[in-house]
């Protein structure tokens, strides 16, 4: 996105996205992930504000953060000090934050102005689709007590902030399961992880609001054991199902097994790709994946 301070045109209606973020390694990282990332944050018109709904925000009540400088939450264990040197000091915006509570009414939303801020499934995502960090930040969590379809009719309750130049970034993984990482598979998957994002694009390509539908596929255990990752794509859903069109995924892939890394964007055509991956640092090999937070 570009960081020439400018106002959205008033007609701009702004994209919206899921990201499979994978490991905060990816922050740091130059791959074809974050290359896709890269190359679609410059494509993007300037937000007014972003709003993010990250897998790491997963508690038992829907908020939003309303503070006016967020602080930058490293979430997670057994990385090098390089990723925890890692800042990203976007503004918040406490006006946005009141506009999201009120599209969600008559549900309450907490405005949340010392319990969070920015977490890594935000600004791991952020450092390639926004890095200059000067664009403000909301996030708003995740309902850790809820069904998909209440996620899926939050994101449908969203989408008029997208006219009003807010861009929301959904930031999951469709697959994710860390007990299952085989770090010998660093950019392939197991079939059954390939079996389920294949079917979670066919509901994404035909009708994203019937999302649900997936917890009866027979690979939907081993590929969501846990709900937290796979829940932001039901907001993405619910932005489809309001504005009456589908998303088309601009990356794909996966890493590790039992993780898939595909992105979807809604509005906004898909641009190339560019830039030769660089060196990476290593992922933690002496912390159980499971225990990382990731």
């Amino acid at each position: 996105m570009s960081s020439t301070p400018a106002a959205t045109p008033p007609a701009q209606r702004m994209p919206a996205l899921f990201i499979g973020h994978g490991s905060p390694m990816n922050t740091l990282e130059s791959n074809r992930f974050t290359a896709a990332w890269r190359a679609l944050g410059a494509s993007i018109p300037r937000p007014r504000a972003i709003l993010a709904v990250s897998a790491h925000w997963f508690i038992p009540s829907t908020a939003v953060t309303a503070m006016a400088q967020p602080p930058v939450i490293h979430d997670f264990y057994g990385f090098p000090p390089e990723l925890f040197a890692f800042d990203y000091p976007a503004p918040g915006s406490p006006e946005v934050a009141r506009e999201v509570a009120e599209a969600l009414a008559p549900a309450f939303t907490g405005l949340d102005h010392d319990s969070w801020g920015i977490d890594h499934g935000t600004w791991s995502v952020l450092a390639h689709l926004a890095p200059a960090a000067d664009i403000p930040v909301v996030q708003l969590s995740v309902h850790s007590g809820e069904p998909i379809g209440y996620h899926v009719a939050i994101g449908r309750k969203l989408a008029p902030l997208r006219d009003r130049g807010v861009l929301v970034l959904c930031s999951g993984n469709i697959v994710h399961n860390l007990r299952q990482i085989d770090f010998h598979r660093p950019d392939l998957a197991f079939d059954w992880a390939l079996r389920f994002d294949t079917a979670a694009k066919e509901v994404m390509a035909t009708n994203p609001a019937s999302l649900a539908a997936l917890e009866r596929h027979p690979d939907f255990a081993l590929s969501v054991p846990t709900p937290e990752h796979f829940l932001p794509l039901a907001y993405l859903c619910g932005l489809c199902d309001a504005a009456g069109e589908t998303p088309v995924p601009f990356a794909e892939g996966a890493t590790m097994g039992s993780i898939t890394m595909t992105g979807y964007v809604l509005g906004w055509p898909v641009p190339p790709a560019t830039g030769a991956p660089a060196a990476s640092l290593p992922d933690p090999r002496d912390v159980p994946p499971e225990q990382t937070n990731t």
